[in-house]
């Protein structure tokens, strides 16, 4: 866990804010690369993630964007309205499952708030003279946060601009990804659900490879969300540590009925997109629902999720 303080804190959209964080000690922040997130430990025990956007090579400060969510379960109200200039936050070290791969040409697609990986990331391509173009959506141009910081793209044409409210800036994804299955460009793709599945199922039907094809999720859509299934059965999990046997009823998540039991994991999004709860398995088949851990990482069945994953044996031995 790192300590940091917040050294600024800015409204740079309608609902947007923009928080600087710095070492408290006065040092320098733990090195990432673009598409990184991390961990925020926020008043009241909530943890919720947030990507990276400031320069990967300034290892002064992180930058965030944070979107206030009237239907969330709080973190980005807590952001918004309580924390202030000069709190001490406590954040995980940075973590990245949304990585730039080496690509001749590559397309980075932002819809609203999903700008602040995609900015971190035209910051990098930029740096390496590389081939890319950055689209950013958005539903009008007062919901359009770190213009001023896309300014040198826009004027350099890297980056464009599409507002819902502005038919003539309408976004043509139907070129756009047909010029990348073409060129074999790989594409990155960042913001609400609904933006997401349609520029990917845009991507497939234009021809793009899955393998080049690079999204992070904020949330899960409702028919995406991990499902508890009728035929769910009670099972047992064993904590390597001591020995000890939890029992979890059928319709009861692992971490719920552990926490009820006194042992606690830490938890944040409960959906299995965001790796807080990432738990090691020493024995045992886990029955995976996430969509944070690649299929390679689920065959595996060393390590999963247990806010929504479950078990295909009738004991889990966790590395707790």
């Amino acid at each position: 866990m790192l300590s940091v303080r917040v050294a600024g804190k800015s409204e740079v959209a309608q609902d947007i804010v923009s928080l600087e964080l710095v070492s408290a000690d006065g040092g320098m922040l733990p090195a990432f690369t673009p598409g990184a997130h991390i961990d925020v430990h926020l008043p009241g025990g909530l943890i919720r993630q947030y990507s990276l956007m400031s320069d990967c090579q300034d290892r002064s400060r992180f930058q965030l964007g944070i979107l206030r969510e009237p239907q969330s379960r709080g973190g980005s109200i807590v952001l918004h309205d309580q924390v202030k200039t000069g709190d001490l936050l406590q954040i995980s070290a940075p973590r990245n499952r949304f990585e730039l791969v080496p690509s001749l040409h590559s397309l980075l697609l932002a819809g609203g708030i999903g700008i602040t990986p995609i900015f971190c990331m035209a910051l990098e391509l930029g740096r390496r003279d590389a081939d890319f173009a950055l689209h950013y959506s958005c539903r009008s141009q007062a919901r359009a946060a770190f213009l001023a910081d896309l300014e040198p793209m826009i004027g350099t044409g890297r980056a464009h601009m599409h507002f819902d409210d502005q038919p003539r800036t309408a976004l043509d994804v139907v070129a756009l990804l047909a010029n990348a299955a073409h060129s074999k460009a790989q594409v990155y793709v960042c913001g609400p659900a609904g933006y997401i599945e349609f520029i990917r199922a845009q991507a497939h039907a234009a021809g793009v490879a899955d393998s080049q094809i690079h999204f992070e999720r904020f949330a899960l859509s409702e028919a995406d969300k991990p499902q508890a299934g009728d035929q769910d059965v009670a099972f047992q999990v064993q904590l390597a540590s001591t020995g000890e046997i939890f029992d979890i009823p059928a319709d009861e998540t692992i971490t719920h009925a552990l926490d009820r039991q006194g042992v606690f994991i830490p938890v944040s999004c409960e959906e299995g997109i965001c790796g807080t709860c990432l738990t090691g398995v020493k024995s045992g088949i886990p029955d995976h629902r996430d969509s944070y851990l690649t299929d390679d990482e689920h065959a595996a069945n060393d390590q999963f999720t247990p806010c929504c994953s479950r078990a295909r044996t009738p004991l889990l031995v966790l590395d707790l």
